[in-house]
């Protein structure tokens, strides 16, 4: 039970003799699938010979060949008195798509919600920003916070930072053009982009604009969008109310 309690995926797995598939085998693909999938994480401990031996009632040594073929593949390392981690770094793939129904997306939501502008300022970005863009220390961007709305519900928290827009937009050409036209209108033409949803709290900040409590759980995504070259001209911040605001994915072969 403990061993369960440490790795979830384990509870109700079987290993099964009636297979043409030797045991090693099974337990060696039950490990490996959870350490690409990133279920197992780099650096985490595994179980030891003896514990999966007693789990899927089979040999010590059938259990040391399915470890010793995960260090074959080069996803642990086995070290005497130290045990058997993961050395695998899960990184997600992305999910590919075409860019002109998503842009088509964003103008529609962009149509059918209203934008308020709280802040731009050009200054100088944070080193992290600044890093994205591969700028010189000196180098500014546009920064923009905005919120954005349906009737009375406020749904959209952004902040983002551009490059190549004139410092000449005004507060009401942000709130009522969007900002992909925006960007042709300085030409810039967005050729690429990627997106990572993941999700956070609220700060104290965006919970006020957002009118929901201090810690409320939040769907966050980062948009970077690129041109012909492949040079980063925006970094879009985006934290949205789920109760108000969901993104759905319906994918086919």
């Amino acid at each position: 039970m403990l061993l369960d309690s440490q790795f979830p995926f384990l509870i109700g797995t079987m290993l099964s003799e009636s297979s043409p598939t030797p045991l090693y085998y099974q337990l060696y693909k039950l490990l490996q699938q959870n350490i690409v999938s990133g279920t197992l994480e780099d650096g985490m401990k595994l179980p030891t010979e003896l514990q999966l031996s007693k789990k899927f009632d089979i040999s010590r040594i059938t259990a040391k060949r399915a470890l010793d073929e995960l260090a074959a593949d080069g996803l642990v390392a086995r070290k005497r008195a130290k045990g058997t981690h993961v050395t695998h770094k899960y990184q997600p793939k992305p999910i590919k798509a075409p860019l002109i129904g998503m842009l088509q997306e964003l103008e529609f939501l962009g149509q059918h919600s209203h934008a308020k502008v709280l802040d731009t300022a050009i200054i100088l970005p944070p080193k992290e920003i600044a890093a994205e863009f591969n700028l010189k220390n000196t180098d500014t961007l546009l920064q923009m916070k905005r919120v954005r709305s349906r009737g009375k519900q406020t749904f959209a928290y952004y902040t983002s930072w551009s490059k190549g827009l004139e410092i000449n937009i005004d507060k009401d050409m942000l709130e009522s053009t969007t900002r992909l036209q925006i960007f042709k209108m300085n030409g810039i033409d967005i050729k690429h982009v990627k997106q990572m949803i993941s999700a956070e709290v609220a700060s104290f900040e965006v919970a006020k604009a957002l009118n929901v409590e201090l810690g409320y759980p939040l769907l966050t995504l980062i948009r970077r969008s690129f041109d012909n070259n492949e040079n980063l001209v925006d970094y879009l911040y985006a934290r949205y109310n789920p109760e108000h605001f969901q993104y759905y994915m319906d994918l086919t072969p």
